[in-house]
């Protein structure tokens, strides 16, 4: 068993690698042949021409395609990223200020997703295609449909505008100097109250919809009429048989979910005005930071390499066949 799931690790951590690499590739041609030069606004109309090709080198963007492509590989494969044109700081330490509230943010989002939308899809389930399930199924499609940005809105519309109960953007109160250490958690968590549901919707939706059809699938499989006819009560067929067999294909779901919570929280963390590395990415694109965009880019790449990887080694765990089907 242990062979056979190192043999699925290094199967997809090859593929995995390919894939980032040609990911990166594609975003270095992307800036290089994008309009505009980041270097321009830091250079004046008084400054010399020497120091002018100086504010140039500084960039690194001097040479051929191929220099610089072989440049950005090497520097790539040594972890390094280069200086923020911006901030002038290397990058690496950039993201390190933004990216521990970006995993914690999409980790809090995630587990309010599988929470709710696996207790809908219970609730649901147990009277398929009644009344109830009918309106959570009709809700939950509505809801998926409903951009992020649309949602963000909206909610800071209702709640901040309107109503004034919730903050509309940022961490923190500008006045938390003299808070105690609870009044200070309470103030946070008021803020990342309407960020959580915002980022949380769609995925509350996406992982009610696979729960319920996969709950309704093992309802009505054989077996379960036989545990019936056995004198199993219904809370032991669910919680034991049902929910234990209909878990393995949400797996798979879930690890991409992580993943794309970890690379796109960016639309919320603007619309709130977090300190994310999502809106860090975006501001960096707007400046033109091509350093910052490039680590960004490939933080959140290996990000979603791991959340994969993990989902596909507990499926391998949980089912051996899976391992197989995986290795085939």
């Amino acid at each position: 068993m242990r062979k056979e799931i190192f043999k699925v690790l290094a199967k997809r951590v090859w593929t995995s690698l390919l894939v980032l690499f040609l990911l990166m590739t594609f975003l270095f041609f992307l800036l290089r042949i994008s309009p505009g030069d980041p270097s321009v606004k830091y250079i004046s109309p008084d400054l010399s021409p020497k120091l002018t090709a100086l504010v140039k080198k500084s960039f690194s963007l001097e040479g051929s395609f191929a220099t610089q492509y072989k440049t950005f590989i090497l520097n790539l494969s040594e972890g390094e990223f280069g200086i923020s044109y911006t901030y002038r700081i290397p990058v690496v330490e950039v993201i390190k200020r933004t990216l521990p509230f970006t995993i914690i943010f999409s980790l809090l989002s995630f587990i309010i997703q599988i929470v709710f939308g696996f207790l809908l899809s219970v609730i649901a389930v147990k009277k398929i295609n009644g009344i109830t399930d009918r309106i959570i199924s009709k809700t939950s499609l509505t809801v998926y449909a409903i951009p992020s940005f649309v949602a963000g809105v909206f909610l800071i519309y209702i709640f901040s505008e309107k109503l004034s109960i919730l903050p509309s953007s940022g961490l923190s109160s500008f006045d938390t100097e003299s808070y105690t250490t609870i009044q200070k958690l309470f103030d946070y968590a008021q803020h990342l109250v309407l960020p959580l549901i915002t980022l949380s919707l769609n995925g509350i939706a996406v992982f009610f919809k696979y729960l319920r059809d996969n709950l309704e699938e093992v309802y009505n499989k054989p077996f379960v009429e036989n545990l019936r006819a056995n004198g199993f009560t219904e809370k032991d067929i669910v919680r034991k048989h049902i929910i234990p067999n209909a878990i393995n294909p949400v797996i798979s779901i879930a690890g991409v979910e992580l993943g794309l919570l970890f690379s796109g929280a960016l639309i919320t963390e603007v619309i709130f005005a977090l300190p994310g590395m999502g809106r860090l990415t975006v501001d960096a694109i707007l400046s033109r930071d091509y350093p910052v965009v490039i680590g960004c880019t490939f933080v959140a790449g290996i990000l979603v390499i791991l959340t994969n990887l993990s989902s596909d080694i507990i499926k391998a765990v949980l089912d051996k066949r899976i391992a197989k089907g995986i290795l085939n």
